[in-house]
């Protein structure tokens, strides 16, 4: 049985004494004696995302990065020391330097300890096995994973009782072998399941509607997740919405009867969080002008989301930079709490599709800070994050290991981008590795949970979302002034582990033991380099 926190008070409204800092960031990838482009014609109009993983062991993210019609690029951190000038290097062979990659997402697909790579692409599409110091294997045909000839643009992926590889769902963008499209010529999509060791003929979710991200989510805390999927209606024209997927032994998707809404946007991204403290997580939707912030209905028995007000100040509709009044796009949305307040953010990349003139041509990201009162305030430009490039992927992420999130920019037709986080005067932090033993190591589906009085944070730990990408490893909580926490982890079908005190400001592997019944949870304290 999903257990399920009650939480009396909203996460925004806990008590503390410390002063939000400002966000600072200094960019650095213009130092480095490479630049990453993500480049091609129109079937690179989108894609262009980024996985993080450590590669090497050495705790330091590393970086996988789609290159479109220019190659795949690895690369490796080579920063020297926590809070160091954040420095990477380009480690790709022969092997990873793959065109019309669109994106890639980390996770351990054989159960090894070692992270490992989905690829896709505009072709055939890779599973990659990960090995000693950030070198991968092709292991698609190995798996019996069909990788097709269609566009994919979209992943997710999630373990499903009894088995031990996971279920994997493709999105595939527009079918080009349509003589009538592109418009009106969405493709299906895909769920492979395994069967044994290897996959079995995948099965066909239809309709598509175009998408550009998907999201395994127990939205319910029921102990089981779902698939959302969100789709571009740009080339669905008509008739087309948002869409989530129930994950039965034969899929179906929600409908108006179960309470889903058929809500239509330029779908491109998936954020998702607990943003207000109720322990349900909410949604961050990238789209042309408005980004549709929407929190879940918890007196809702289906499948319900609630629009957040405008007032909230979470649309960021047009750019705040410039003269340019036209409608922004949005690509990558990821939460994350930049400051340490206690309080998750939000990053959006953004930039036109390539020269639609009903949008702005010159679209900065944003950095929506959350305050005191849940509202949030534009503090992309004063940051230094207010580039002009079109942007794609993105993460946002530790990438040198002091406790602050730095953020990672994918580009096209341009370079991608690095920012290190400098601000002075964050709060205390802490890291944490979510890890089991046997099947699906990196717990994905699973929930991380902190409370300290009456300030609570909840954690669901997915593969998907972003747009073109995501990151596996450590997730970063803010704790404001708070020196100490206590942790439990919730496995995927809802068994809880006992609470646990962590002290703040450093880096933890939870290892979870088996059982249905409230266990300990091995804790260790881990030194980056």
């Amino acid at each position: 049985m999903a257990q399920r926190p009650v939480f009396t008070a909203l996460a925004f409204l806990a008590a503390s004494s410390l002063s939000a800092a400002e966000p600072v960031f200094v960019e650095r990838a213009q130092e480095y004696p490479f630049a990453h482009v993500y480049g091609g014609g129109w079937e690179h109009f989108v894609g262009g995302g980024v996985a993080v993983l450590d590669c090497d062991g050495d705790l330091f993210p590393d970086a996988f990065v789609a290159g479109g019609a220019n190659p795949a690029r690895l690369l490796r951190n080579r920063t020297a020391a926590a809070g160091r000038p954040i420095l990477f290097e380009d480690a790709t062979d022969a092997g990873l330097a793959v065109r019309g990659v669109t994106g890639a997402w980390p996770l351990d697909f054989d159960n090894d300890g070692t992270l490992d790579l989905a690829v896709l692409r505009v072709g055939g599409n890779r599973l990659l096995k990960g090995g000693p110091e950030c070198t991968f294997r092709d292991v698609t045909e190995e798996l019996g994973f069909m990788a097709g000839e269609r566009w994919s643009t979209a992943f997710s992926a999630t373990w499903e009782p009894g088995q031990r590889l996971p279920t994997l769902a493709v999105g595939n963008y527009v079918d080009r072998s349509v003589p009538e499209g592109p418009f009106g010529a969405c493709d299906v999509n895909e769920l492979h399941r395994p069967e044994g060791a290897q996959y079995a003929t995948p099965l066909t979710l239809a309709p598509g509607f175009c998408p550009l991200s998907m999201l395994f989510t127990d939205w319910a805390r029921r102990g089981r997740q779902d698939l959302r999927i969100s789709n571009d209606r740009h080339y669905y024209v008509k008739g087309g919405y948002e869409q989530l997927w129930r994950l039965d032994p034969e899929p179906h998707p929600y409908t108006e009867a179960d309470g889903w809404a058929k809500v239509s946007i330029w779908g491109m991204g998936i954020a998702s969080r607990d943003v207000n403290g109720d322990g349900l997580p909410d949604v961050y939707l990238t789209s042309m002008g408005d980004q549709l912030l929407q929190f879940r209905d918890p007196g809702a028995p289906g499948p319900v989301w609630r629009d957040a007000p405008y007032a909230l100040g979470a649309t960021a509709t047009t750019p705040y930079l410039g003269d340019d009044g036209r409608p922004s796009t949005g690509w990558h949305a990821q939460f994350g709490d930049v400051n340490n307040d206690g309080r998750d953010d939000i990053l959006v990349v953004k930039g036109n599709v390539d020269q639609m003139t009903e949008n702005a041509a010159f679209d900065p990201n944003n950095l929506l800070m959350q305050q005191a009162d849940g509202s949030f305030r534009e503090a992309g430009g004063s940051a230094g994050i207010g580039s002009l490039h079109r942007g794609r992927g993105g993460a946002l992420v530790d990438l040198d290991l002091d406790g602050r999130l730095d953020i990672i920019v994918v580009n096209r037709r341009a370079p991608l981008e690095i920012y290190q986080n400098t601000t002075d005067g964050t709060g205390n932090w802490l890291e944490i590795e979510a890890r089991q033993a046997g099947v699906n190591t990196h717990v994905v589906g699973g929930w991380i949970e902190l409370r300290a009085g009456d300030w609570h944070a909840v954690r669901e730990i997915t593969v998907g979302g972003g747009h073109g990408g995501g990151q596996a490893g450590f997730e970063h909580f803010g704790l404001g002034d708070r020196a100490q926490v206590e942790l439990r982890l919730v496995a995927p079908d809802g068994t809880a582990s006992d609470w646990e005190t962590v002290e703040a400001n450093g880096f933890w592997r939870a290892m979870r033991a088996g059982g249905s019944e409230p266990v300990p949870v091995h804790l260790e304290r881990l030194a980056p380099r």
